[in-house]
């Protein structure tokens, strides 16, 4: 594998090119992730005379198997950029790396995991009691979030509730790199309305915008089988 080195409207020097390749050690990077792909390193110029403190930023993109690791540092030359922008790799590829070694590592279950992971194992609550189970015959009904659900159905395994200001297209695929999910929702800041970014094949994607019709029929469906295009 090797290190693309490339500049956003500016010229790299091959002093610099070199720098990039002492810094960036292979051999460590593949020791925390062995499933590497590519190493991209961009490094764009700040015209503002005003930011020259920050004029010189170096962006590093590490793709593998797993999610995708993006560390980015601006700094007032591109050589002390890339000393901080490879210090915050190196912290996101050890989080990674301790992430899949926990894992891995853990292999026994607590007495409160139990009735989770085990079909039809005895529940106890936090006193350590045991949770009488639905009498024979009696349709159960579980409860979660807002949504009420009698005998197998449907279950939402965790709500959550996101305040989050609208951002562009461009600004939703790259949060979308930055957390290593496959889609991202988000508030397009031109519609107004709620969006997803997909990703698709390789590195192609998609987007999914939703319109509020209130004419529309209240058995239409949702978008939720469009991800699969």
């Amino acid at each position: 594998m090797d290190i693309v080195v490339k500049g956003r409207k500016t010229e790299v020097p091959e002093r610099f090119r070199k720098h990039v390749a002492e810094k960036l050690k292979l051999d460590k990077i593949q020791k925390f992730d062995g499933k590497v792909i590519s190493l991209d390193v961009e490094v764009s110029k700040e015209p503002n005379p005003r930011q020259a403190d920050r004029a010189a930023r170096v962006e590093i993109t590490l793709r593998s198997r797993g999610p995708v690791i993006r560390a980015e540092a601006a700094a007032g030359d591109p050589y002390a950029a890339l000393d901080l922008a490879t210090d915050k790799l190196d912290t996101q590829l050890r989080k990674e790396h301790d992430k899949r070694y926990s894992r891995r590592g853990s292999g026994r279950l607590s007495a409160a995991e139990v009735g989770e992971v085990v079909p039809d194992a005895a529940s106890f609550n936090g006193d350590g009691e045991l949770i009488p189970t639905e009498p024979e015959g009696s349709v159960p009904t579980t409860r979660i979030g807002s949504l009420e659900v009698q005998g197998e159905g449907p279950l939402v395994v965790r709500e959550k509730m996101h305040v989050a200001a609208p951002m562009t297209l461009d600004q939703a695929l790259y949060e979308m790199e930055l957390v290593g999910h496959d889609f991202y929702l988000f508030v397009d800041s031109e519609s107004k309305e709620p969006s997803v970014v997909y990703r698709r094949h390789a590195y192609d994607y998609g987007v999914i915008h939703l319109r509020t019709d209130p004419l529309a029929s209240d058995g239409a469906g949702g978008a939720g089988g469009a991800l699969g295009g």
